[in-house]
């Protein structure tokens, strides 16, 4: 992400800058830690910066707090905390983990008689059945068995025999069933896990314990589950073959992303950092896209960071080249939920692992505002 925010400088820069203002972008690395994240909070007062955009961070009261104090819009955060979406300084372009659990709902209740969901025993986790399970009650389906378990396990075998058995893959079925019937009732099943980093080594204890005879469906949300990971475990012989994921954008060889991929080319094409197939990459450049749009719907000399607070909430239109929809942030922008009000992108993409790419498993966007607004109701 901060490559990939330097090479939109080099590039912004090299072609006249922002309407005429040169774009300055300074980077720091909070460590993935709350007391980082306030630093680097701090750091973004001192220097004066006119934004913080396309960042990544899970401690968004650590950070969020200085920055309001400042009056610093945060623009694209990766979507990850709870304050991106209630902030009033807040401007996602994506709607977070939220959306995506509530599309993978829609997704899979299409073919999952059975739904079991792995995810950690938190406080943020604790919403994630809820938008699951409203996603899954669109296509009359019943509630996902909800199993909890810690974010930093090294071994998840007893979650994972415990998911294949809640989605219908019991591994004394075939004995009371039959071979067949067993594996016909568990080919209507689905496992999906909710675990971040932590997903990678979910999926590896569950290929050692689920059947040869009685597979299940398998699925994650973007953000748990990528293509740089499902290129790291195997591509098409790893286990996410076949797996279904709900992004937030179209899938990475979709032609809408060539100008990001033009300005790699141009401005890091020696750059490993930047992979063009990561939704961080992905969520950065659309977060620079509103930064470059506000500024220069300003069209003034100086530029603070007020003046754009008031831009973006008097209601400027960001286009995004179809990799969202039109983007806007004024009051009846919002949602209807007041778990997470900030959400103005309430659509999200359903993609499938097919020979080891991301492909879209259904054209266009899905919008899943109702979800949402039913999920808040219900928590």
């Amino acid at each position: 992400m901060p490559s990939m925010a330097q090479a939109y400088a080099r590039w912004v820069n090299a072609h006249g800058g922002i309407d005429g203002h040169k774009l300055q972008v300074l980077t720091c690395n909070e460590h993935n830690t709350a007391t980082g994240a306030a630093e680097c909070a701090r750091r973004a007062v001192k220097e004066n910066a006119v934004a913080v955009v396309g960042s990544y961070s899970q401690h968004g009261r650590a950070f969020m707090a200085p920055l309001e104090a400042a009056g610093i819009p945060y623009i694209g955060g990766y979507g990850v905390s709870d304050e991106e979406f209630t902030s009033a300084l807040s401007y996602p372009v994506n709607g977070g983990q939220a959306t995506l659990l509530a599309g993978t709902g829609k997704q899979l209740a299409v073919w999952c008689e059975k739904v079991a969901l792995v995810r950690p025993d938190t406080v943020s986790g604790d919403i994630m059945p809820l938008l699951l399970n409203s996603g899954l009650t669109t296509g009359h389906r019943k509630p996902s068995a909800d199993i909890r378990t810690t974010e930093d396990a090294g071994d998840y075998t007893p979650q994972a025999q415990e998911a294949l058995v809640r989605a219908g893959a019991d591994p004394e079925l075939p004995g009371k069933i039959g071979k067949k019937a067993a594996a016909d009732r568990a080919r209507k099943g689905c496992v999906t896990a909710v675990l971040g980093a932590r997903t990678e080594t979910f999926f590896d204890s569950f290929r050692r314990v689920e059947d040869e005879g009685q597979k299940v469906q398998i699925a994650s949300v973007l953000g748990s589950v990528g293509q740089p990971l499902i290129d790291r475990t195997g591509g098409a012989d790893g286990p996410f073959e076949g797996a279904y994921i709900t992004g937030w954008y179209p899938e990475a060889g979709d032609a809408r992303w060539e100008p990001m991929r033009q300005v790699i080319r141009e401005q890091a094409f020696r750059d490993q950092n930047i992979d063009a197939a990561d939704a961080g990459v992905q969520t950065t450049w659309i977060a620079y896209t509103v930064l470059k749009k506000v500024i220069e719907s300003l069209d003034k000399n100086d530029v603070a960071a007020h003046d754009l607070i008031r831009a973006l909430n008097k209601g400027v239109s960001v286009e995004t080249g179809g990799l969202t929809p039109t983007l806007r942030w004024k009051f009846e922008d919002m949602l209807a939920a007041p778990d997470f009000p900030r959400i103005v992108n309430r659509e999200v993409t359903f993609q499938v692992v097919k020979a080891g790419r991301l492909t879209a498993a259904q054209r266009g966007f899905t919008d899943v505002s109702a979800t949402l607004e039913d999920a808040s109701a219900l928590g």
